[in-house]
């Protein structure tokens, strides 16, 4: 599959004319609608503008990269607009974006198209490129060079391939985003490209909805000069113990990536420590709370959503097979087919609160809060209360689960940091008395 099987003429404006962000993605979505990808397109929308409340996608340079991975989309596809008079779209460098890229993403187990979508974002990383994009005067014209940009890169992918250093890499990283779509691949292209300019070696491992792809080897991480980090979300951090580590916001992946890599280079990173407590680790205890909270909230929001997406497709899949008994009280359950559908979707969907705040807890208090915290998300969910007979229960829902699995984190961080540090120090004192006996 290549970008111009998903980016069709209908979906592509050379004279875009928004005043506002908002009208610019109302706009893309419209786009993206005549490209008949959408089947739902205010669901579509909602997706859109969420993934904003995230993150600006407005990632600076003049480019916009919104974006949305949902079953309101049928196919994935893309849609691209040029706005010669360029938009105020909150961008991270604060500049007007002049090229946007709107992306649809299906909530499916075929990730065939994700391969394209990095691909199209690491494309838009060369200044050149972009460059002939704005300067298009027709739409086949504009298509062609994205034809062009796209072999151009297959090509250097396939010797870069073939090319690996014999001595290791100097550099190694890790990118990864909340969505794994764009700003992942973006960040990784950014960081191979300085560094080649730089003269350095790098691999990087791109953490994207697609999977882990490039993976570091234990004998790379040995040999390497450090690691960047350039994440916003958790990533297995243990493998990285005794190396220099810098970790990021997958944005200076992007903007920064010179100052990351003369970092490794020129030794200023901090040296990583794992604790021994567990695989994931958010990073190396710089972070603001501001940020350790929004990967924590990213942590549990990234494995609710296949709860969410199952179930309702099951919900779904009840309604169709049961379309004898539309518009009756037993609509979705009038089978026997049906109602195994409707059952197994709504107990899906209902495990969505506990897997929110068991992985908010997780991120947080590592494995051992899992468990606290997947109770209190069941918690939360039934609306216990030792104050009201259970008649009377009313379910916090989202903000319950929230608050139980940022509760159950910290608290299992405090555990640790005092009962279980004070009950080690006993432990050895124990032991000194026995062999000294």
């Amino acid at each position: 599959m290549r970008i111009t099987d998903l980016l069709k003429a209908c979906s592509v404006e050379l004279n875009g004319t928004p005043q506002t962000k908002e009208e610019t993605i109302k706009q893309m979505v419209a786009l993206m609608e005549k490209g008949g990808n959408v089947t739902d397109v205010e669901k579509y929308k909602a997706g859109v503008f969420a993934r904003e409340e995230e993150g600006t996608t407005g990632i600076g340079e003049g480019i916009a990269i919104p974006h949305a991975k949902t079953d309101a989309v049928n196919a994935p596809g893309l849609a691209a607009m040029v706005i010669p008079a360029g938009v105020d779209y909150d961008a991270l460098d604060g500049q007007p974006v002049d090229l946007v890229f709107l992306i649809a993403a299906p909530n499916t187990e075929d990730n065939v198209h994700l391969e394209v979508l990095s691909r199209l974002s690491m494309l838009l990383m060369d200044e050149s490129f972009k460059q002939n994009l704005l300067k298009a005067k027709t739409v086949e014209e504009f298509l062609a060079v994205v034809d062009r940009a796209e072999n151009a890169k297959n090509e250097a992918e396939e010797e870069k391939a073939v090319n690996v250093p014999d001595s290791g890499y100097r550099v190694l990283a890790v990118t990864a985003c909340p969505t794994g779509i764009a700003h992942t691949y973006m960040a990784a292209e950014s960081l191979e490209n300085t560094a080649k300019e730089l003269g350095y070696t790098i691999k990087v491992e791109t953490n994207g909805s697609g999977g882990d792809k490039n993976v570091l080897t234990a004998e790379e991480i040995a040999a390497c000069d450090g690691i960047i980090v350039a994440a916003d979300k958790e990533v297995r951090m243990a493998r990285f113990d005794g190396k220099p580590v810098i970790v990021t916001k997958v944005a200076d992946g992007i903007h920064k990536p010179q100052e990351l890599i003369e970092d490794i280079i020129n030794g200023r990173a901090k040296v990583y420590h794992n604790d021994g407590k567990g695989e994931e680790n958010a990073g190396i205890g710089d972070e603001s709370l501001g940020r350790k909270l929004y990967k924590a909230l990213m942590n549990g929001v990234s494995h609710m959503l296949p709860f969410v997406i199952g179930g309702g497709i099951l919900i779904a899949l009840s309604f169709i097979c049961d379309g004898a008994n539309a518009g009756t009280d037993v609509f979705g359950n009038g089978t026997a087919l049906a109602k195994f559908f409707n059952t197994v979707g709504n107990t899906a969907f209902g495990m969505m609160f506990p897997i929110l705040a068991g992985y908010i807890a997780m991120a947080i208090g590592e494995r051992p809060a899992l468990m606290p915290g997947i109770v209190g998300g069941l918690l939360a969910k039934a609306g216990t209360s030792i104050f009201l007979p259970e008649d009377q229960w009313v379910s916090s829902g989202f903000f319950g689960a929230l608050i139980a699995g940022f509760v159950a984190g910290y608290l299992m961080v405090l555990i640790k940091k005092n009962f279980l540090m004070h009950w080690r120090g006993q432990n050895r004192f124990c032991c000194i008395r026995f062999w000294g006996s």
